[in-house]
């Protein structure tokens, strides 16, 4: 029996010929309501889960927030331990938080790539046309990061438990660390979703980045102790955003309650998505 004979009789089933299944097929179509405009939330929500989808299919993505984390702690904490702290356990105990921050606030550069890439293969052009929320894809992008941060957190603490760490808050307090820290780095994210948009190819994002990142995080107290520093450069690492970071992070897992270093970096976050959250939307909507 033919495809066509077979079409025929299910159409001739309903009683309606196939031109008038059509017709009333384009009636239900036009006549009906249109369904409902997501919501910011749902909407963002469906561009972070396209971003883990793509950590799916890629799973390389996933070494900088597994194998190099783990290069960075073995390599500090053996190379520098002793020399700083007079033995290995002692400076893991003081580099863990710190290093914990300067890894996730160095992989934040990768979401300013991925918008480069999307933009590159015109994926924006049609996420532009789709009726929602404008700030969306941007969020989605942020949103999915973060359960890469997630990760790297996982593996550096798990990492760090095996040499010797052992924080004094307990889980209360490595989780209000880690919290801080995702927290921050969702913020600290905007300043390479703009870049991603301003610049042209994923590697001037990344060179660019790295020239950013590199002497906010090592011109930190993630090493070491800031008063053993030059003053001159005591005074620019003692106000640096990610030395308060640090210290909050570090003081939260260590049992106490720093509120003036929590305070300044929730103030420091803030002030990043206002300024690179407004400058990053000016340019989504002109790109």
């Amino acid at each position: 029996m033919s495809t066509a004979t077979t079409r025929g009789q299910r159409t001739g089933e309903t009683g309606e010929s196939a031109p008038a299944a059509a017709e009333t097929l384009a009636g239900l179509l036009v006549s009906g309501e249109r369904p409902p405009r997501p919501s910011a939330w749902a909407a963002s929500a469906a561009f972070g889960w396209r971003a883990v989808l793509k950590i799916k299919h890629v799973p390389e993505q996933l070494f900088d927030v597994t194998v190099f984390p783990i290069m960075m702690v073995l390599m500090f904490t053996y190379l520098f331990g002793g020399a700083l702290a007079g033995s290995t356990d002692q400076y893991v105990q003081f580099l863990l938080p710190g290093i914990l921050v300067m890894n996730i606030v160095m992989i934040t550069m990768y979401t300013g790539v991925a918008v480069n890439i999307d933009i590159a293969k015109g994926v924006f052009d049609r996420f532009r046309t789709l009726p929602i929320w404008r700030p969306s894809a941007m969020v989605g992008y942020l949103l999915g990061d973060m359960l890469r941060y997630t990760i790297a957190c996982a593996v550096m603490l798990a990492l760090g438990l095996v040499l010797g760490f052992r924080p004094a808050g307990g889980v209360p307090g490595v989780v209000a660390g880690v919290a801080l820290l995702i927290v921050f780095a969702f913020a600290f994210s905007w300043i390479w979703t703009m870049f991603g948009l301003m610049l042209r190819t994923e590697k001037s994002v990344m060179g660019v980045s790295m020239m950013v990142i590199f002497p906010l995080t090592f011109l930190s107290n993630v090493f070491v102790d800031p008063s053993t520093m030059p003053g001159w450069l005591q005074a620019f690492v003692n106000n640096s955003p990610v030395t308060h970071l640090a210290s909050a992070v570090r003081a939260l897992m260590a049992g106490d309650w720093p509120a003036t270093e929590i305070a300044w970096s929730l103030g420091w976050g803030a002030v990043l998505v206002a300024v690179f959250g407004t400058a990053t939307m000016r340019l989504y909507n002109r790109k």
